[in-house]
């Protein structure tokens, strides 16, 4: 199944679309991107990431939120990263809302067949025009990921892609480090 879309829509228009239908919806930039539920190699990934940052916000403070988790960066641009990451001096920004209205310290997204294009090239510059500080592009066929973090312009410029073997060091979560292998399930 591939990406389908329509334009001009916000947030609101959103909550019309029913919720149960195993599909994710985002917009970017009023364009509505549909795409389906992703597979099983993908959740281990999201849900492998997901307890790793868990415990460091245990540990540290910060909040750790899995997909479906809406970040509504204005009414016409509102994402769904596989993983979002808060720090400890930000949380209390959050509230109590059905969404997250502030910029992430930290987005995660995995690779999946159908949303390999949207993650790298859209939502990659999406990010980087928000000012999301840190974000992963977890490259399943690769077996990599790829760290994009703003520079003192305010513009990713060349991620830094790592492998199996390899140790992630995050400084979106300061004192966060992972392994690559133990976070790709390998």
């Amino acid at each position: 199944m591939s990406t389908s879309t329509l334009s001009d829509l916000t947030y609101d228009d959103l909550a019309g679309f029913p919720q149960d239908d195993r599909l994710r919806r985002e917009l970017i930039d009023g364009e509505l991107f549909v795409t389906p539920a992703p597979d099983l190699r993908h959740q281990d990934v999201v849900a492998r990431l997901t307890a790793m940052l868990v415990v460091h916000a245990d540990e540290h403070g910060g909040r750790v939120l899995p997909a479906p988790t809406d970040v509504v960066f204005s009414p016409d641009i509102v994402v769904e990263p596989d993983v979002v990451y808060i720090g400890a001096e930000r949380v209390d920004e959050l509230g109590d809302a059905r969404f997250i209205d502030i910029v992430p310290d930290l987005l995660v997204e995995v690779s999946s067949s159908t949303t390999r294009r949207l993650d790298l090239i859209k939502k990659r510059n999406l990010y980087e025009r928000e000012g999301v500080p840190e974000f992963w592009f977890v490259d399943l066929e690769a077996g990599q990921i790829d760290v994009h973090r703003l520079d003192a312009a305010g513009v990713y410029g060349m991620p830094a892609s790592l492998g199996e073997g390899d140790v992630l060091t995050c400084l979106a979560a300061p004192g966060f480090e992972l392994s690559v292998s133990a976070a790709l399930c390998r």
